[in-house]
């Protein structure tokens, strides 16, 4: 069994469910193949795969930590990453619908906006790149790299579907405060999701971690495969220096994000399996109400 928790973990990753290439079992296998000693399964704005996951994890012996990742709105846009107990996931979900629902509604605007620049494509050729799954950007550039309008997904975005792009249009989204108190009401841990692809300084972060602190942040993803060593030595020093949990994953996607591998990142990035333990205190003291 894969059980040693000072082992390499991985507490960042996303499945078909979201945006991922892998099944919630295949995932968890693939942790289990890899050594991890633990995966957290952080799907966007959806704890559907969960149930799966946790249970392929009973099987193989391997502790799966049940998440999510849900963006709020922050200088464009800005990631939150939530950890819960094997029970307490299940609260959030009214309140993820409601979310999706406002992605729904988008999709045909990104269509729309791809229609005025001369690209044809349709919501039937998206949902075929869906294949049933909850429909996002991901399959819009699906879409794109099967009518040949770009090579590949990352044209995709880089062209028409990032912030600033053509095609983007934004979601509607959470302010952090509502999405931190969102998660902390249904027994989550809220964490702050590669904080060096939202902020462009250092101070900056520093600021933000200041002010939210005090608002119910309660940890920084500090190990990041974005991360230069500068940064992370700094994420680290600033959850410990505000009494925050440090956390750590690859934000794996499967083959949609080129170059990521599950635990590994691009190669030699780990995160401690040390840091789970004062996780797992901090999901049960919510569960018990401290």
């Amino acid at each position: 069994m894969n059980t040693d928790v000072l082992g390499s973990i991985d507490l960042h990753t996303h499945t078909i469910v979201s945006d991922g290439t892998l099944q919630p079992r295949e995932l968890v296998g693939l942790a289990y193949q890899s050594g991890l000693a633990a995966v957290a399964v952080t799907d966007h704005d959806t704890v559907d795969g969960l149930p799966e996951a946790l249970s392929e994890g009973k099987n193989i012996g391997l502790k799966v930590i049940p998440g999510v990742e849900i963006s709020v709105r922050f200088q464009g846009e800005l990631h939150l990453l939530g950890y819960f107990s094997e029970t307490s996931f299940t609260e959030i979900e009214a309140e993820l619908k409601i979310l999706r629902k406002h992605r729904e509604e988008r999709n045909p605007l990104i269509l729309e906006r791809l229609h005025t620049i001369g690209i044809d494509i349709s919501m039937e050729n998206v949902e075929k790149e869906s294949a049933g799954q909850i429909i996002g950007r991901l399959h819009i550039a699906r879409a794109l790299v099967a009518a040949k309008y770009v090579k590949d997904i990352d044209e995709a975005f880089q062209r028409y579907l990032s912030i600033g792009m053509s095609a983007y249009v934004g979601k509607e989204k959470l302010s952090p405060e509502d999405g931190m108190r969102l998660i902390a009401d249904c027994g989550g841990v809220p964490v702050l999701a590669h904080p060096c692809l939202t902020f462009d300084t250092l101070p900056a972060a520093a600021d933000f971690v200041h002010e939210y602190k005090h608002l119910g942040l309660r940890g920084i993803e500090a190990y990041y495969p974005g991360n230069s060593g500068e940064q992370t030595t700094f994420y680290i020093d600033l959850a410990r220096e505000n009494g925050l949990l440090v956390t750590g994953g690859t934000d794996f996607h499967g083959s949609n994000r080129k170059g990521i591998e599950l635990g590994v990142g691009g190669g030699g990035f780990f995160v401690p399996g040390s840091l789970l333990i004062d996780l797992e205190k901090a999901i049960e003291s919510i569960g018990k109400g401290y």
